[in-house]
């Protein structure tokens, strides 16, 4: 019974000093990131999906030398809208209407306790802040699981997009050909694990192929934030079931339905793919290959344009502004 003890005070140590050290490292942020503040003015909309009134994040930034095109920033899994931050000032300075919605379940919007999460609804719900914002025709530019989500929204609504860019998007490989499949709670246990130390060596191998800079810290902090709050198993909850809807929903059999000109922005050192611990050695290896990935969706892309950026990983629009920039604003030009 003193043994007992003894080991559950040791344990309760060992717990507070790892949320100690967790502390100093980043600070807890609320369920909503009621807490942070994106760089630019944030308004919500009321969605109402399955039996739910829930609350959807958006900036909307308009330009003073307005030249009537839109373009729209659909975020990847392990971020929000701020991360479009010099992205959405370099296209407000060229004029562009730039929107910026944060999806449910991520970022300022609603983290719903049971949603069925489809690339369909996601899409339904863009279109709606757009309806809403009486925007009938966008640039929809997408990145990472964002890349998945802006080609699905290309797919259902070819007369509302204009041009459709994909920036080192998740998706151009069907993962559940190699991967073994997972259901959500095991996702969901996996999410609980998390912590700072985890979250920023997943990123750094995986986004940054281990070349890490301090300028990359935010997006760590921002995923670290939430497992210091009481509500993290929500967000964790939430975080399971989009991985569910990334593995058993690939859009990458429909890519030669794409009917608008397309632009894939290819860091060409990313190695990201989901499920890579769940495979040997031998098969890790051939997953997550954009030097080879861009070149076969931009063939399997009618009307696409592929440019590459070499010694780049999974961010390009964070790791190399400029290389990513100057395409992208010549491509919504013409």
């Amino acid at each position: 019974m003193v043994m007992k003890k003894i080991l559950s005070t040791f344990l309760l140590l060992i717990y507070s000093i790892t949320i100690s050290a967790q502390n100093d490292k980043v600070e807890k942020l609320e369920i909503n990131l009621e807490n942070y503040t994106y760089p630019f003015e944030v308004s919500f909309i009321n969605v109402e999906n399955q039996q739910q009134n829930l609350k959807m994040g958006y900036m909307d930034a308009m330009p003073e030398n307005y030249n009537g095109k839109n373009v729209l920033l659909l975020h990847g899994k392990n971020f929000n809208g701020a991360y479009w931050q010099t992205t959405i000032n370099q296209l407000t300075k060229e004029g562009f209407r730039v929107v910026v919605p944060d999806q449910i379940g991520f970022g300022k919007s609603s983290k719903p306790e049971h949603f069925q999460y489809t690339f369909q609804q996601l899409a339904e719900n863009t279109k709606m802040l757009l309806d809403s914002l009486g925007i009938k025709k966008i640039a929809v530019l997408g990145h990472s699981m964002g890349g998945m989500l802006a080609t699905r929204f290309a797919l259902m609504y070819p007369e509302t997009t204009e041009k459709l860019i994909l920036e080192n998007p998740i998706g151009l490989e069907d993962w559940k050909l190699k991967v073994p499949y997972k259901n959500v709670d095991w996702w969901y246990k996996s999410e609980l694990e998390k912590d700072y130390d985890k979250i920023k060596a997943y990123q750094k191998e995986s986004y940054y192929d281990g070349n890490w800079k301090p300028e990359y810290e935010p997006w760590v902090k921002l995923l670290a934030g939430w497992t210091l709050n009481e509500n993290y198993p929500l967000i964790a909850w939430n975080a399971a079931l989009t991985y569910e809807m990334v593995f058993t929903q690939p859009v990458v059999y429909e890519f030669p339905n794409i009917k608008v000109p397309t632009l894939l922005i290819i860091g060409t050192r990313d190695r990201t793919a989901l499920g890579k611990p769940l495979v040997s050695e031998e098969v890790r290896k051939t997953m997550g290959l954009y030097n080879e990935l861009g070149k076969k969706t931009r063939d399997a892309i009618p009307n696409a344009e592929l440019v590459e950026i070499p010694d780049v990983g999974h961010l390009p629009h964070i790791e190399a502004f400029q290389e990513f920039i100057t395409p992208l604003v010549q491509f919504l030009k013409t």
